[in-house]
């Protein structure tokens, strides 16, 4: 009965000790030709170039015109003629409007029969002093006529003529600017009164773009620095703009305001809003294209190729152009990227390049 236990015992261990060994085969068995069964990922790949890299600012805001002046009436009356409607182009100098004249008309009539009057009084108390004027002494002869003149009331008379015609002419209402015009406030036949606004003059020669800017990105941008202006109605064709101006504050946003000239465009209008790309170039930096990183768990990843196998190099990213991407730190200069089938990619993936 003892002989037969330890008979089984010996049977068992034996058969433990075998399954072992074959477990420890198996474990030992070469991972190099579980990768060679394995297909190769077909990928695109790039060189990690040092070059000259253009950073794109993008910003959004309004149009503005470069001008918009404030056409005012200056003197009251009757809108008896209104020359305009919105949306006509006039040029500087251009007659808007013009009030019944009949007043302004009144009064340089009177002026002008005032001067008149003043003119005579002065001659006829001028021959009093003759000898005075006959005489050689000139500053004698300058200071009893400034005294003449100013006790025949010829000095007033002539300021009242001044004011006249000045008060005639306020009667027209002319283009401080060439623009086109918009908000008109009056029709024609209205009662103004002086010093109201008969409508705005928006110069449309040239508009500006003002955009807001990160303030950790306006050390790159300067005055006179191209930009692209893309409109909201036309977001396909590009207007070629420059800087014209940098606000020196930033809000409390931490934006700063930068303002943008474009020529006039037809289809464009003040108030519209538009993008603006502003290009930064950068020398000298490491640049691979945008497709050639991934993020894996939050972090951004670049992988390179080493004997037809995928490497797996965490990377430090700068700046983005929308195409290419700078690279601070993680892999060196012309090294082979992976642009394409990377992003379930593996470390140490078999890689076979194809080739456009």
């Amino acid at each position: 009965m003892i002989k037969s236990r330890f008979t089984l015992l010996g049977f068992l261990a034996l058969t433990f000790f075998s399954c072992k060994s074959d477990e420890e085969k198996v474990e030992e068995a070469p991972t190099e030709s579980f990768r060679n069964e394995v297909a190769a990922t077909e990928v695109h790949v790039a060189m990690a170039e040092v070059k000259s890299f253009d950073y794109l600012i993008n910003a959004t805001g309004k149009l503005e015109a470069s001008s918009q002046v404030t056409a005012v009436i200056q003197q009251a009356g009757f809108l008896e003629e209104l020359n305009i409607k919105e949306g006509q182009y006039v040029n500087k100098g251009d007659i808007l409007a013009r009030l019944d004249p009949t007043e302004a008309q009144f009064r340089l009539d009177k002026a002008q029969i005032s001067i008149r009057n003043a003119n005579a009084e002065y001659e006829s108390m001028k021959m009093g002093y003759e000898t005075i004027f006959e005489s050689s002494d000139q500053e004698r002869k300058n200071i009893i006529d400034e005294q003449l003149k100013a006790k025949s009331g010829l000095f007033l008379a002539e300021v009242e003529l001044q004011e006249a015609k000045l008060n005639l002419e306020r009667c027209e209402v002319k283009a401080p600017i060439s623009g086109k015009i918009a908000d008109l406030k009056y029709k024609e036949g209205s009662l103004v009164g002086a010093s109201q606004e008969l409508c705005e003059i928006i110069g449309t020669n040239q508009l500006v773009l003002k955009v807001n800017v990160l303030e950790s990105d306006i050390a790159m941008i300067s005055s006179n620095q191209k930009a692209e202006v893309y409109a909201v109605s036309n977001a396909q064709n590009a207007i070629t703009g420059r800087v014209i101006g940098i606000n020196p504050k930033v809000d409390e946003n931490g934006l700063v305001q930068v303002s943008i000239a474009i020529n006039s465009d037809r289809n464009l209008l003040p108030g519209m809003n538009a993008r603006a790309i502003i290009r930064a170039p950068q020398s000298n930096s490491l640049v691979v294209p945008k497709d050639a990183l991934v993020y894996r768990s939050g972090r951004a990843v670049v992988f390179s190729i080493e004997n037809n196998e995928s490497k797996w190099n965490y990377v430090e990213v700068g700046k983005d152009n929308g195409e290419e991407v700078e690279i601070l730190e993680g892999i060196e200069p012309n090294s082979t990227v992976i642009t394409s089938n990377n992003l379930q990619l593996a470390h140490q993936a078999p890689v076979q390049v194809v080739k456009e």
